[in-house]
């Protein structure tokens, strides 16, 4: 029914998981922007309808509209927190969709070269495109869009790859920090 968190196919004998992002925020920026439109526009035609003496089905339909392009942000919402860009020692691992949750992977062995590259408001907005070469090609990671910290993302991905597997972990590869402040104990000296 329902898909498993993506933590059910990694095996922690076996590999670690390096990093897991989801898409930045801005591949539902045309979504929102649409969802807004239809909303006002359904708002601004219902006033205008109210000043006609029978438009009661009018109203109504526009409001469906306005609640179904609600509905429909909701949807892609939902789905862009399940769609995930996973990368363990061993393999690359994209996790798409919510009820139909589809698994693409490659190991990282596989991977030939990597790059990345930045729009103008990626730039502004921390936000990316890698571009990664496989063998044999898999259509699902050839190219993955809007990577958030597309540098940093690319150095983890290259440091596994091509680094050395004595070196120290780069700042991407650190477990994430507690959110609980440790408390200080203070000595009476």
């Amino acid at each position: 029914m329902f898909h498993l968190p993506s933590n059910v196919l990694l095996n922690p004998a076996v590999e670690r998981r390096v990093l897991r992002v989801r898409r930045h925020w801005t591949a539902l920026l045309t979504v929102w922007l649409q969802t807004l439109w239809m909303v006002i526009g359904a708002v601004v035609l219902s006033r205008l309808a109210s000043m006609q003496i029978d438009s009661a089905w009018l109203q109504s339909l526009l409001w469906y509209v306005s609640v179904g392009a609600l509905i429909r942000l909701a949807w892609y919402m939902l789905q862009w927190w399940n769609d995930l860009f996973i990368v363990t020692d061993k393999r690359l691992i994209i996790q798409r969709g919510y009820i139909a949750v589809e698994h693409s992977m490659a190991p990282i062995t596989s991977v030939t070269d990597i790059t990345f590259s930045r729009p103008t408001l990626g730039m502004i907005l921390s936000y990316g495109t890698l571009q990664i070469r496989l063998v044999p090609p898999n259509q699902d990671l050839e190219k993955i869009e809007n990577v958030p910290m597309p540098e940093e993302v690319f150095l983890a991905i290259s440091e596994l790859i091509f680094g050395e597997k004595k070196q120290p972990r780069s700042h991407m590869l650190e477990p994430p920090r507690s959110y609980r402040h440790r408390r200080r104990r203070w000595s009476d000296s």
